[in-house]
């Protein structure tokens, strides 16, 4: 009896919950980014919005694909649930399906291209607090959408390998941050049932790893801005 008063008095609050739980897992969502893996574009302690609605319509906290939505488009960033574990991780569609990838020191070879990289510099990237590297940036021409990459030339990383073709049904995503991310090189092509949707701002940010440490300082300037 008091289980069904405490139900009953409390109804408004629980569709509430219910309600909220179904948008956070079928329509829209918001995630931190925990490590550097897509430096320079998204930096650890932003909180990025997802569109969970952008490929598919999914049953709640599965891969169910109830009906395609839209079509992942290559320069999309993703968050998705890695093949190799199902971490969620966030990274760059640069493969679709039946695309020709390659990589040869660091260059992405799209379709028997070498992508064109322009605007580049070199600068200090901390990549641990205390830990600075060389690091160099530069802007990548994926097939029309630019953005921005980083590569850290003295820390080891496979910089190549031998051309693949994507499956169908599957695509190839990797981490702006080239040296420093575990992306399709190692767990493979993704299948499009385990995209979780598009990244398309970040919501804020705060910096947390600062030279000294642990510190938490709200970078402004990233706040409700687009993701490239």
């Amino acid at each position: 009896m008091d289980l069904r008063r405490a139900l009953r008095d409390n109804r408004g609050f629980i569709l509430f919950l219910l309600g909220f739980l179904v948008f956070r897992t079928a329509v829209a969502d918001w995630n931190p980014i925990p490590s550097g893996s897509m430096r320079p574009t998204l930096l650890e302690g932003d909180v990025v919005l997802v569109n969970r609605l952008a490929y598919d319509l999914k049953l709640p906290l599965t891969d169910v694909v109830l009906m395609p939505l839209g079509e992942p488009r290559r320069g999309d960033v993703v968050t998705l649930s890695s093949p190799a574990g199902g971490t969620r991780l966030i990274k760059r569609i640069v493969g679709l399906p039946g695309d020709r990838i390659a990589m040869q020191g660091d260059v992405l070879v799209l379709n028997g291209r070498p992508l064109a990289y322009r605007d580049s510099r070199s600068q200090g990237e901390t990549v641990a607090p205390g830990w600075v590297v060389d690091a160099v940036r530069a802007t990548e021409d994926l097939g029309g959408r630019s953005h921005p990459v980083q590569f850290l030339p003295r820390l080891p990383a496979r910089r190549d390998f031998a051309e693949i073709t994507v499956p169908p049904g599957q695509y190839f995503l990797l981490g702006d941050n080239r040296d420093n991310s575990e992306d399709s090189r190692f767990i493979g092509t993704v299948p499009r049932e385990k995209l979780i949707g598009r990244a398309h701002h970040v919501l804020v940010s705060a910096d947390w790893l600062g030279e000294d440490g642990w510190r938490l300082a709200p970078r402004f300037g990233r706040w409700a801005t687009a993701i490239r």
